[in-house]
């Protein structure tokens, strides 16, 4: 047999020893299984959420009045805001809170510095309101206080000063506000006297008359108490103040009993205080004043009329 022959031969052989060893072959009648080889799965990872897309310009809502307020989302890649060259606390997530002054006129004007060096502005107008004004016939007192009254008074606008300067990092300037109290509306935001032609002080805040001292006010928003002066001051009496972030806060007047400290987190709905008629007071209300940094702005547009 040539050496050919033999390669060929040989080589046969190991194909059909090869056969009969495949799964499912038959061998003597048998048919001869191996069990599937079953390989791990790769574990699932899953997606990351997505990234939540911002303007290219302003997203705008609110009060745009005197005396009102605006919220917000501004323009992608915004790494600073102003609201008139005052600087607006801008949110992780583009949003923003501001507001106008009782006195402001004509418009306002957003402008958004970007990451790209570029700027966005955006003009807001604001709307007039007709004010309640009560004309008397009788000239303006003179003189002022006196260095005996300023002398008390310093420190107390001190520490007002000082508290709203605070910044607590407090998330309840995004919640709808709720009324701190429910009863008769005695003085609204923004009324004032006119003595022969000659303009006095606009009221500040908004009061709510109940009739009798003790009576609880509560929280309007989520916040952080700034001031909580239990010896009583001049003007204000007992005065609470409260922290809602993004640089608007809340205080309450001529309390007759403070409930919380300083320092101190209150939720929305909280019984903070008591009513009462301390300080310059002729009866017992809760007087609660509102300001955006240095704006003072009415509280019924944060929270529509009472129900």
């Amino acid at each position: 047999m040539s050496p050919r022959s033999v390669v060929a031969i040989t080589l046969a052989a190991a194909v059909l020893a090869a056969a009969s060893c495949t799964p499912g072959s038959a061998r003597d009648g048998v048919v001869e299984t191996e069990p599937a080889i079953v390989l791990p799965s790769a574990p699932l990872i899953p997606l990351p959420p997505p990234v939540p897309t911002r303007p290219v310009t302003f997203s705008v809502s609110g009060e745009l009045t005197q005396g009102g307020w605006i919220k917000g989302i501004a323009p992608g890649g915004t790494i600073a805001l102003s609201l008139d060259g005052v600087p607006v606390e801008l949110g992780e997530d583009g949003s923003f809170f501001a507001a106008f002054d009782r006195n402001a006129t004509g418009s306002a004007r957003l402008v958004a510095q970007l990451q790209s060096g570029k700027s966005i502005t955006r003009e807001v107008a604001v709307s007039p309101r007709a004010w309640k004004i009560e004309r008397v016939n009788v000239a303006r007192r003179r003189g002022g206080p006196t260095e005996a009254f300023m002398r008390i008074r310093r420190p107390e606008l001190a520490q007002i000063n000082a508290a709203r300067a605070l910044d607590t990092g407090s998330n309840g300037w995004r919640q709808d506000f709720i009324w701190p109290v429910r009863g008769r509306i005695s003085g609204r935001f923004g009324s004032q006297r006119i003595y022969r032609g000659e303009p006095g002080s606009y009221h500040s805040g908004l009061d709510i008359a109940t009739g009798s001292s003790g009576t609880p006010f509560v929280a309007p928003a989520d916040g952080v108490v700034i001031l909580a002066a239990q010896a009583p001051f001049t003007l204000e009496g007992r005065l609470l103040m409260i922290d809602h972030g993004a640089g608007l806060n809340s205080a309450f007047l001529h309390c007759s009993e403070l409930l919380v400290r300083k320092g101190d987190s209150v939720k929305q709905g909280q019984v903070i205080g008591r009513i009462g008629s301390t300080g310059r007071a002729t009866g017992p209300h809760l007087h609660w004043g509102m300001k955006w940094r240095k704006s003072r702005i009415d509280p019924i547009l944060l929270t529509g009329p009472m129900r």
